[in-house]
């Protein structure tokens, strides 16, 4: 069966003071897929410029961030880097990409579903280095014969171990009495197809459905978006500031210790490209916006993939 289509708002270009200069332009302080010029250039000076515009947009964000005065709540999805055994495969491919850049944060290293290639997660990417160190490939690996998608499931393993570190009680949630299905949605408060998606919660709740948001505002730290979101997430009834907000209404509530700042970051390490990112149970990405029929049936779907 052929997986629904989905829709989806990808985050405005980055701005902000102190931005350095990168070959290639962030999405709302996202870096976009920085590996994907190593298939474009061809020499190791360009590629080592390609990989350290990682650091060059993330951190204006992690700078911003620390601007903001309400206070973050602590941490329970550690962004540690992978630390695999030295000596291994594992570890060689880690040093690789360290020997270019040191301060990228590699969140999964294991071996590739291809020999001679270790898969690693970095932000948000999917990356295949050589064992020997030599070569970095980005991009989705195919199997033809099983026509299957192998990249995903190893990024869909990070997203299930790291959403189940969240606390539903730092999630806004919207769920039927017995729900079949329950998904993760990060979601921003100005984002179009968030609005519509949110609009239709009752629907969604119809289907079986229990919808439970994590914040994503995709203008960034330090905008009004973000402070905004804050601001509903310390709401004495977050879901009806929620639907206030979608709904254009200011939100305003003391500030409060949050996790607005640590879900952001969370999105991006999960490899989020634009909004509403909808996570099923098994980790699986939806392709972006599904309405309420179209969201059950991809649920029925991957659940016997």
């Amino acid at each position: 069966m052929a997986l629904p289509r989905g829709d989806s708002e990808r985050p405005e270009p980055c701005e902000g003071p102190g931005q350095m200069a990168a070959i290639h332009p962030c999405e709302n302080a996202v870096v976009t897929s920085i590996f994907r010029t190593l298939m474009n250039l061809r020499l190791f000076l360009a590629s080592t410029m390609a990989i350290a515009s990682l650091t060059a947009c993330a951190k204006p964000m992690a700078a911003e961030t620390a601007k903001t005065d309400a206070k973050p709540a602590p941490l329970p999805v550690a962004a540690a880097a992978a630390k695999p055994a030295a000596g291994t495969p594992e570890a060689r491919a880690v040093d690789a990409l360290h020997k270019v850049n040191p301060d990228l944060k590699v969140d999964r290293a294991v071996a590739a579903p291809m020999p001679g290639f270790r898969e690693l997660i970095v932000a948000g990417q999917t990356l295949y280095v050589s064992d020997d160190g030599r070569y970095v490939l980005q991009g989705n690996l195919y199997d033809v014969a099983a026509k299957k998608d192998l990249s995903q499931s190893t990024m869909a393993a990070l997203r299930r171990e790291e959403l189940a570190k969240v606390p539903q009680s730092q999630r806004i949630v919207f769920a039927p009495a017995n729900p079949k299905y329950t998904v993760s949605v990060f979601t921003d408060i100005q984002c179009g197809y968030c609005q519509k998606l949110h609009s239709q919660i009752a629907q969604y709740n119809a289907q079986g459905i229990a919808v439970e948001y994590l914040a994503y505002p995709r203008m960034g730290p330090a905008s009004d978006d973000f402070s905004q979101m804050e601001a509903v997430w310390c709401s004495a009834d977050r879901g009806k500031a929620l639907t206030e907000a979608k709904n254009g209404k200011r939100i305003n509530a003391p500030r409060c210790t949050n996790p607005v700042a640590m879900e952001y970051d969370l999105g991006q390490r999960l490899g989020l490209t634009g909004t509403p990112m909808i996570v099923a149970p098994n980790g699986m990405a939806a392709p972006g916006y599904l309405d309420p029929t179209r969201m059950k049936q991809w649920l029925d779907a991957t659940a016997k993939q």
